[in-house]
């Protein structure tokens, strides 16, 4: 009778932090970090490829719970 729908907001704000800390927080670490060389530019694309790949993964998710809910809203 009552179905407990999630609501995908909070999801998009995972996303969210994820693409700022991809491309914002990490390459301001990495102008910080400059004098450290190679080890940090390594270490700055490792975690913005990794930050954006969870975005993805996290986007793409919550693509599928919303069109699933679209779809059993529809077939209501």
């Amino acid at each position: 009778m009552f179905e407990s729908q999630k609501s995908s907001g909070s999801g998009y704000t995972t996303t969210v932090a994820l693409l700022s800390v991809a491309l914002i927080f990490s390459p301001a670490a990495l102008v910080i970090s400059r004098p450290f060389g190679y080890v940090s530019l390594s270490l700055a694309i490792a975690c913005s490829a990794i930050c954006l790949t969870l975005a993805w993964v996290n986007w793409k998710k919550l693509s599928q719970i919303r069109s699933a809910t679209v779809q059993r809203a529809a077939a209501k």
